[in-house]
């Protein structure tokens, strides 16, 4: 599958991702998606061939979207500051879009299929492409601790990005996540952020 969506595809997988979010990966069948689209199946089946196609589409498109987001953020030469605009950006996003919150967790989607697994692993390997270099030159230039090692520092910040994701998705997107989000950042970089600057 290519990574160009025509509107129509991105409006069905905008729709899978809001049936992910409510029903789960049993929830988003063919007929429900139609439902949701009050569109007929054989209409949906013109620009996906199976439910395993929504999905991987809805995967490819987060991680091309993603790296093409945090692509943009360049030109910070302190990476405390590029830390915190990766996250902004993030949250920003999924403020936006809530319904593709389920790909943080990929709820129920890792037994789905080998090729979903395989596209879940590409959209977490977008991010760690681009928080790495950031907490290694944050490392190299002294501003993060080097106490933690990269791989752990990467491990603690993914970890806490999900569960602020996951508590957000159970209060039913109700509180404001970018402010919740904006002290988290500032959390994770007290505790990581070297104690000799």
């Amino acid at each position: 599958m290519t990574t160009e969506l025509s509107e129509r595809q991105l409006e069905i997988i905008e729709a899978a991702g809001r049936i992910l979010t409510s029903s789960g990966v049993g929830g988003l069948t063919i007929k429900n998606l139609a439902k949701e689209m009050k569109f007929s199946e054989s209409a949906i089946y013109r620009h996906f061939t199976s439910k395993e196609e929504i999905i991987i589409g809805m995967l490819t498109y987060l991680a091309v979207s993603m790296d093409q987001r945090l692509s943009g953020i360049t030109g910070l030469s302190d990476p405390a500051e590029q830390f915190k605009a990766m996250f902004r950006e993030q949250f920003r996003f999924f403020d936006l879009h809530p319904h593709f919150v389920v790909a943080v967790f990929s709820d129920g989607l890792m037994e789905e299929t080998q090729m979903i697994n395989e596209a879940i692993l590409k959209l977490m390997n977008v991010k760690m492409k681009h928080l790495m270099p950031v907490i290694m030159v944050g490392q190299q230039k002294g501003v993060f601790t080097n106490a933690i090692t990269t791989d752990e520092m990467m491990h603690i910040v993914m970890g806490t990005f999900k569960l602020q994701m996951f508590k957000w998705k159970t209060a039913n997107f109700q509180f404001d996540i970018k402010r919740s989000g904006e002290n988290m950042i500032q959390s994770i970089l007290t505790l990581i952020k070297s104690k000799e600057l």
